[in-house]
């Protein structure tokens, strides 16, 4: 790990001092994953003096560990010739991601601009959704025949391994009209006889993604059999590309950031991740305020059920100073709840068909916790209030609230799941008010009922 602070400060001095020469020594000498957080600390203007004294083939390795938005602003204000090599070192999934991420224009103007046979295949990897296998997958991948011997395998990859500047996992094995018929490792290809042919070392059991598969499934996949990459077929077991391990990192991780958004109330949608951490202010407000509406709509509904117990507050304004005690730790309860049936909803641990054994077993977990809590809430209200019907009411209500907060927060991603919406967006804002609202039903009914014991 690099000292950012201090490589930031060595850099602009090395600016002050104009020297080209040692900008580029001093650059060049870094990885692309660290020159790609430098980048990220530096100014616009320092970031485009210090890109020029990049080496190409470097830059366009640091491209891909930028964030989209300096993907866009560097590419954008460089010469778009050398933009347009850049571009065409990048893998194809990457390079179509950042081209997706352009004004129409500026995307066209590059696509026509690029090789002819690149630019194709850019343009058919553009015309999937970019969360899909296909807009996921390389076109890059090795393909032989069943009548091939290893020898001629293993000749024809040096040939084609160095000519394509491809990522080489697995060698695939398809007809002449290009359906797949197996997969062969290298390991397997190595450790066999010259001369056995392809078709008696190949595996025809292959784990294989469908071209319109969403990430979530493909993370599935990547996740329970641990393979480097995965061919990519269409409707007719044409093979059509592969999507590799470094892909489905990317977007699992892209895939948690929609997580911890949506459950915060923070709205993705078409807003890049990256805009609402350092985009305009415009941006990051129109992220964050539909939520909030939500959860002023309901926490105004909350007050109108405090506003119908209005004499019984009047009658014993002490209860009052239980709300939020009860509010808060129904909440933590249910974001608890939540939280754990989104993830296991997302990685697979938890199924639909597991709904009703983990509502039960979550419902049991909240009853257990809100009466321990419950118990002690009630000799604390007893002890300082000397009260014990007050005590109990509290203590009651605390075990209520918290058992209705853990079911809520366990029932409502399955439900969500079931209607093909996504768990994420059912946390946060909208459970935090649901809880509110019923806990304080449950609070001020149970008040009522006992008002003429507590007084």
């Amino acid at each position: 790990m690099i000292n950012i602070s201090a490589t930031i400060d060595r850099i602009r001095e090395i600016l002050e001092d104009e020297s080209k020469s040692q900008l580029a020594e001093e650059l060049n000498g870094f990885h692309s994953a660290d020159l790609a957080d430098i980048f990220q600390a530096l100014k616009p203007e320092e970031r485009l003096e210090c890109f020029k004294q990049i080496e190409e083939e470097k830059a366009a390795d640091m491209i891909e560990y930028l964030p989209a938005n300096l993907q866009v602003e560097i590419l954008g204000d460089i010469d778009t010739e050398l933009a347009a090599r850049i571009i065409t070192k990048l893998p194809h999934d990457a390079a179509a991601d950042v081209l997706g991420d352009m004004e129409e224009d500026e995307t066209e103007a590059y696509l026509d601009s690029l090789p002819q046979k690149f630019s194709e295949e850019l343009r058919e990897l553009m015309n999937y959704d970019e969360d899909t296998a296909g807009g996921m997958m390389t076109p890059l991948f090795m393909t032989v025949k069943t009548d091939m011997t290893v020898k001629e395998v293993l000749d024809y990859i040096r040939e084609k391994a160095e000519e394509e500047h491809m990522d080489l996992y697995y060698v695939y094995v398809t007809d002449k009209h290009d359906h797949l018929l197996g997969v062969v490792s290298l390991r397997g290809l190595l450790t066999s006889p010259f001369k056995t042919k392809i078709e008696n070392i190949m595996n025809s059991d292959i784990v294989k993604l469908h071209i319109d598969d969403y990430r979530d499934a493909i993370s599935e996949v990547f996740m329970k059999y641990q393979f480097d990459s995965l061919p990519v077929v269409d409707q007719y077991n044409h093979l059509r590309g592969i999507v590799t391990w470094d892909d489905i990192q990317d977007a699992v991780e892209e895939e948690t950031t929609e997580e911890i958004y949506a459950s915060s109330g923070i709205a993705t949608g078409d807003i890049d991740e990256d805009e609402i951490l350092e985009g305009s202010l415009f941006t990051s407000i129109r992220a964050r305020t539909p939520w909030l509406f939500v959860t002023l709509i309901g926490e105004l509904i909350a007050v109108n059920v405090a506003n119908c117990y209005g004499k019984t507050l009047q009658a014993l304004p002490i209860i009052a100073i239980f709300m939020p005690l009860l509010a808060g730790l129904a909440g933590n309860i249910g974001t608890q709840s939540i939280t754990l049936m989104v993830r296991g909803l997302s990685t697979g641990q938890l199924t639909l068909s597991s709904a009703f054994k983990h509502i039960g077993r979550e419902s049991i977990i909240g009853l257990s916790i809100g009466s321990i809590f419950g118990l002690l809430v009630m000799v604390f209200t007893w002890g300082w209030q000397h009260n014990v019907e007050l005590g109990l009411i509290v203590g009651i209500a605390m075990a209520i609230n918290m058992l209705l907060a853990s079911l809520i927060g366990t029932l409502t991603p399955f439900a969500m799941k079931r209607m093909n919406i996504d768990p994420a967006v059912a946390s946060g804002p909208v459970i935090a008010t649901a809880i509110d609202v019923l806990g304080l039903t449950v609070y001020f009914s149970l008040v009522s009922i006992y008002l003429l014991k507590l007084i």
